[in-house]
């Protein structure tokens, strides 16, 4: 970090990105989403328990929403380069040992306790190593200049691929290989992680910050970008929608329109698929067009899509609706990382980073209350709620950019 930022430097030759970002950005993309997806799949297979399985996926995000702060703070202090090797290792080191031991364990309170520490450990883990790898995907933006956003979007490629791919192999290997086979294939990611770690340095301060007042710190930055400001606002707002949808699929899919639980994983792989192919128009579309424009119609596209879910009664007109709303949150996440990496300073960059990000998943949780408490005949009704809501939080956000002095032209 100390010598590698800033605008005078010359801009990364494609090599060095692929070998210096790109490659580790895949490999923990990979580990990520395998541990994501795959881990309440093992907790299912092995205690046969729907309630503990979900159990387990609450102790896998909410450890990552905790360590946010600490994270960045960590990034900020000591690097990129430390942070992600020492995660992925650690990463590895744990899932490797659940391996060894799940095999040697009978079913019981013993093989209990060993998945739901894996699903917490692992959680944390990933979530440093996501900080690490997304903080030195933001020095490569600086570096590209003005190509910032087909850095981005190529990252942002990377993580849709991890999560169209994740977890049906997690879930291929688990069925196919047993829990050995899904857990040594996280742990060679990470090594590979571990090792293709991009070789930057820790920012020295004259006064560094305590861990934990990275929040603060986030907070005090983001409070004096008001263009990611209410950027962040507006895809907060959309992510409640966002995560009511996706914490309501089982219900609306196999409940209201009788299909299987595999249908719904198809909803969210073909919606994936749909992000990717939008995240690689939007690369084209801003060298042409700029952000501002880029942003407003996938916002809208977004909107509508939503809106439109909520008064579907049909599978497939869901699974369409779905893909097409993914597709407009996906071009909206290319302006966000693009808008990001250009006005965080680098000194800050980690702690502003978990700030963001912690705020737009906090919406989640919140999803998952909504469908728990609101009985399914009414989930439509709340559906169009947040829905709305929805529209109007993008539609505010991406009008206040448009008339923030001196930031259209920055934008476009």
């Amino acid at each position: 970090m100390r010598s590698s930022v800033g605008p005078r430097h010359a801009r990364r030759p494609v090599p060095t990105l692929l070998r210096g970002i790109y490659l580790p950005r895949s490999m923990d993309a990979g580990a990520f989403a395998m541990t994501t997806y795959g881990i309440p799949l093992l907790v299912l297979a092995t205690t046969h328990s729907a309630a503990l399985t979900g159990v387990a996926f609450a102790l896998e995000w909410m450890p990552r929403l905790g360590a946010f702060a600490v994270a960045g703070a960590m990034v900020d202090r000591h690097g990129t380069t430390r942070v992600l090797r020492l995660a992925s290792a650690l990463r590895a080191t744990v899932v490797l040992a659940a391996a060894l031991a799940l095999p040697q364990l009978d079913a019981g309170p013993a093989t209990t306790v060993t998945v739901m520490v894996l699903a917490a450990s692992t959680g944390v883990l990933t979530e440093f190593s996501y900080i690490a790898a997304e903080t030195a995907g933001g020095i490569a933006s600086r570096e590209a200049g003005e190509r910032a956003h087909r850095v981005q979007s190529v990252l942002l490629g990377i993580d849709q691929v991890g999560t169209l791919a994740g977890p049906a192999i997690a879930g291929l290997l688990l069925e196919r290989t047993g829990a050995a086979g899904m857990l040594a294939t996280i742990a060679a990611f990470s090594l590979l992680a571990c090792a293709l770690a991009p070789r930057q340095h820790a920012t020295k301060t004259e006064l560094p910050q305590p861990l934990l007042a990275g929040l603060r710190t986030g907070w005090k930055t983001l409070r004096s970008l008001p263009a990611l400001g209410w950027l962040v606002c507006g895809l907060t707002l959309s992510n409640l929608a966002i995560g009511l949808l996706q914490a309501a699929a089982p219900v609306i899919v196999v409940k209201q329109f009788g299909h299987s639980s595999a249908d719904v994983g198809l909803i969210w792989s073909v919606a994936a698929l749909a992000s990717l192919i939008t995240v690689a128009v939007c690369r084209r579309a801003i060298d042409r067009f700029g952000l501002w424009p880029v942003g407003a119609l996938s916002a809208t596209v977004a909107a509508s899509a939503c809106l439109a879910v909520s008064l579907t009664h049909t599978y497939t007109a869901y699974l369409v609706l779905i893909a097409v709303l993914m597709a407009g949150e996906g071009g909206m996440t290319v302006v966000l990382r693009t808008l990001r990496s250009h006005l965080i300073p680098q000194q800050v960059f980690g702690a502003t980073l978990s700030l963001t990000i912690l705020l737009l998943l906090l919406p989640f949780p919140l999803a998952g209350v909504l469908v728990a408490t609101v009985p399914p005949a009414l989930l439509g009704h709340v559906i169009t709620i947040c829905a709305a809501v929805q529209a109007l939080g993008l539609c505010l956000a991406f009008l206040r950019l448009r008339t923030l002095p001196g930031l259209h032209a920055r934008l476009a």
